[in-house]
């Protein structure tokens, strides 16, 4: 183990070439962490390096190569990182894509594919740093959700289904670590700019002969028009941070405009009405 950074505690985030995990990667590192930041490709580690030059932290980031699909690779990683450093005290499991499109018109392969990342990845890798921080009765793992992970929306099912499944995943986990001291958080973001959208709705090609053909192209231009208005993520990444110091963060973090207030009202009101709330959005005239 390094000895230099014995005291300094240790973070791990997946997926920090861009998004949330790029700007967690700077701002942990910020508060002192040492970051030991992942990503699929190393030649996308540009803009990360040039952020951390920027905050002047970049001695206190190692950006190493991690493709959350290949689990015996993220076991590999993440013992080499416990070995080097003694432990991992945070785990930012943020790595993920966002695939659309309507359930009839994507392939199985397409649905599994989006799991393989958004969910097993992120259980193996969370699998990884369980002993460790058990022996050790210490540690966060902070998996990054969405509010779709509690709302549904239509031509999303992929990515809906995923981070529904990282919720429920997190809910169990929960319980069984927190006896060994261990606390697993979800923070549940609305929209932001970052780039999940353009490359997830960006892939999305309407088939003229699709019977969606026009409710694709509706919810393609609210999805640009959110895009296009989407704030700063910078509450997100400030949510990440307080979690990160908190003694004993809660379960859940609902973060953005509109977020909590979406997720009362699926709760109470009847299901018929939400339904219809939703799909009038989409369904003009139909």
């Amino acid at each position: 183990m390094n000895q230099t950074f014995d005291k300094q505690p240790v973070a791990f985030v997946t997926g920090a070439s861009s998004g949330f995990g790029l700007l967690t990667s700077v701002a942990l590192a910020s508060e002192g962490y040492r970051v030991l930041a992942s990503m699929r490709d190393l030649d996308n580690k540009g803009r990360l390096e040039a952020a951390a030059k920027e905050a002047g932290v970049t001695d206190r980031i190692e950006i190493i190569q991690l493709d959350v699909t290949d689990f015996s690779a993220a076991e590999a990683v993440i013992q080499d990182v416990i070995h080097r450093y003694g432990r991992i005290d945070l785990l930012v499991n943020n790595a993920g894509y966002a695939a659309g499109g309507f359930t009839e018109e994507l392939a199985v392969e397409e649905w599994r594919r989006q799991f393989e990342t958004n969910f097993f990845g992120l259980v193996a890798v969370t699998k990884a740093v369980l002993p460790s921080m058990r022996k050790r009765r210490s540690g966060k793992i902070v998996n990054i959700s969405s509010i779709s992970g509690r709302i549904g929306f239509p031509s999303m099912g992929p990515y809906v289904a995923s981070k529904f499944a990282v919720e429920g995943f997190s809910e169990s986990l929960r319980m069984e670590m927190l006896p060994y001291g261990v606390h697993v958080v979800l923070i549940e973001p609305g929209s932001y700019k970052t780039d999940i959208w353009s490359k997830g709705m960006g892939a999305v090609t309407i088939n003229p002969n699709s019977p969606y053909v026009k409710e694709m192209k509706e919810i393609l231009k609210y999805v640009n028009q959110v895009a296009d208005t989407a704030p700063a993520p910078d509450e997100v990444i400030q949510q990440i941070v307080q979690v990160a110091k908190s003694p004993y963060p809660k379960l859940r973090y609902p973060v953005g405009k509109g977020v909590k207030l979406g997720i009362v009202l699926k709760n109470v009101l009847p299901w018929k009405w939400w339904e219809r709330i939703v799909t009038k959005r989409f369904w003009k005239g139909s």
